[in-house]
């Protein structure tokens, strides 16, 4: 997950002769990556520029590649259909797949009627497990019969933000039960490939904790569109990149 401090960033190429470009912060990376470049803009410069970028850099870290830890998943799958065996799953093998790609593993799933408090035992049974994250599916629009937000909140879930400023994935629910993160995740990420998924599960493997700001500012950027022939189609800028 590459971090990028923007402040010091802003300081350091405020010297119209010093350049410093970075990727966006918040993105994964992988090993060999350029994620930044500088050089000086004329032939040459005068000692005391060289000695204030150094004065700059010295004050904070500019650039962090923080690693992903390998959590262990649990995902909770709802939905009447799913459950009495209407319609095949289709969630749990894509959500096992990019958990995979970010180092982490689904240890185990469990299916859900739609009933609250049958989707509260399901979370409960796979804290009990010992995951260190929880997924849960379906039941995230605003339609009545929807039950996977009270569910989770019946489970002891501390909601952060319900409704995330990010298409798709704007039905996406992030909450916390102790230090266990749960995420709602909406049907958009079993379809798109680039979705609030991939803005916000790889920060919480990479250690941070998501507050309602951070995800707020998901507006700007939120539009994700994954671009043909990028490097980085997951990054979730799309062309406003």
């Amino acid at each position: 997950m590459l971090k990028v401090n923007t402040d010091v960033l802003a300081e350091l190429i405020d010297q119209d002769e010093v350049m410093f470009a970075t990727l966006h912060k918040n993105q994964v990376v992988k090993s060999g990556e350029k994620v930044a470049g500088t050089r000086v803009i004329p032939l040459f410069v005068r000692e005391e520029i060289v000695t204030k970028a150094e004065e700059v850099l010295k004050k904070d870290t500019l650039i962090e590649v923080l690693p992903l830890k390998p959590f262990k998943v649990g995902l909770v799958t709802t939905g009447s259909e799913v459950y009495s065996g209407i319609i095949k799953d289709e969630f749990g093998p894509v959500l096992k797949r990019k958990f995979s790609n970010l180092g982490s593993t689904v240890v185990k799933q469990l299916f859900s009627d739609d009933d609250e408090d049958m989707i509260a035992d399901c979370i409960r049974e796979l804290l009990d497990e010992g995951v260190d994250m929880i997924g849960v599916t379906g039941g995230m629009s605003v339609d009545p019969d929807d039950k996977t937000p009270t569910g989770i909140r019946k489970a002891g879930g501390e909601i952060v933000l319900y409704g995330a400023p990010v298409l798709p994935g704007a039905m996406f629910l992030l909450a916390y039960i102790g230090k266990i993160p749960v995420v709602g995740l909406p049907g958009c990420v079993m379809y798109s490939k680039t979705s609030i998924f991939d803005l916000i599960v790889p920060r919480i493997l990479a250690g941070e904790t998501p507050t309602r700001e951070d995800i707020k500012k998901l507006a700007h950027g939120g539009l994700c569109r994954s671009c043909e022939g990028c490097s980085y189609p997951n990054c979730g800028y799309g062309k406003t990149c």
